[in-house]
């Protein structure tokens, strides 16, 4: 008879992941308020006067008016996730599995909501530059051009505008450009720059004109909106958007504090939201597809 061996496994210490991208709406992040600790809101001073008149050599200088009001930006999405992982599960899978949750969680479900809500708010923003159109590998430069051109008119300033790109577009914006290569061992055919605008791709998923959050009781995270449509590009000075975002910090608990269960617990809290300002709307422009 022949021998049975029932041969060792070898536990390798990698958890099969799902791979997601980092925030690309991070890149925005510089003038934005990110610590709301104590408040919920914050007040934003709007100031506009009077242009120039004629100087009278009799009455001297025409009178002006300055108005001055206050703008109130309130956070308004409080969003929340309570994790449990049995002690013995964790144990069973050499304590892989927990200690894996946080970083898991924050890029399978916090940064790509975080981005479409953001962007979604920003294409639902009164007075921004908007377009509809299908973009081809012909007509992408055409279309950056005419955003450029359309801020240009509205004096938005040049420098430091950003460039958001489907994920969906990138190769007709990559194919769209001629190039000279000097180096036929390396070839890098990625768009980083344009234009002076720093070029960001952003995961289809996560390019909606809008879309709707799932509040746990059915379903996760968020869907594309019902009459939304997908985003071409959204070109953006940050200057014009804030950007504020309040977390409470992770509560980890060990199976001997976890009270209601022989399991480690993992709590997370997130209080956010993204503004335009009223008067810099002109400093986003978005290209949407036409269905």
């Amino acid at each position: 008879m022949a021998n049975s061996i029932d041969y060792a496994s070898k536990f390798l210490p990698v958890v099969d992941e799902i791979y997601k991208a980092e925030s690309v709406t991070e890149n925005l992040d510089s003038n934005s308020m990110t610590d709301f600790t104590g408040a919920n809101e914050i007040k934003i001073l709007k100031v506009s006067t009077t242009g120039l008149g004629n100087y009278s050599r009799t009455n001297g200088y025409p009178k002006g008016d300055v108005t001055a009001t206050w703008e109130t930006l309130k956070l308004s999405q409080e969003r929340g996730k309570e994790i449990s992982v049995d002690r013995m599960d964790d144990e069973e899978t050499l304590g892989m599995v927990f200690g894996k949750v946080t970083g898991n969680f924050m890029r399978e479900w916090v940064v790509p909501e975080l981005d479409a809500y953001r962007f979604a708010k920003y294409a639902s923003s009164n007075g921004i530059g908007t377009d509809a159109a299908t973009i081809t590998k012909d007509n992408i430069l055409t279309k950056i051009d005419d955003a450029s051109m359309q801020m240009d008119d509205a004096e938005v300033p040049q420098e430091g505008r950003m460039l958001f790109v489907s994920s969906e577009l990138k190769p007709a914006f990559n194919s769209a450009l001629s190039r000279q290569w000097t180096n036929e061992n390396e070839a890098n055919t990625v768009v980083t720059k344009y234009n002076n605008m720093s070029v960001f791709y952003v995961p289809k998923t996560r390019f909606y004109t809008g879309i709707t959050l799932n509040d746990g009781a059915d379903s996760w995270g968020y869907a594309k909106a019902d009459a939304a449509v997908g985003i071409n590009f959204m070109m953006i000075y940050p200057e014009s958007v804030v950007q504020a975002k309040k977390f409470a910090m992770p509560k980890v608990f060990s199976p001997d504090e976890n009270q209601k269960l022989d399991a480690w617990l993992f709590q997370f809290r997130l209080y956010h939201d993204a503004f335009v300002y009223e008067n810099r709307a002109k400093g986003i422009f978005m290209s949407k597809k036409e269905s």
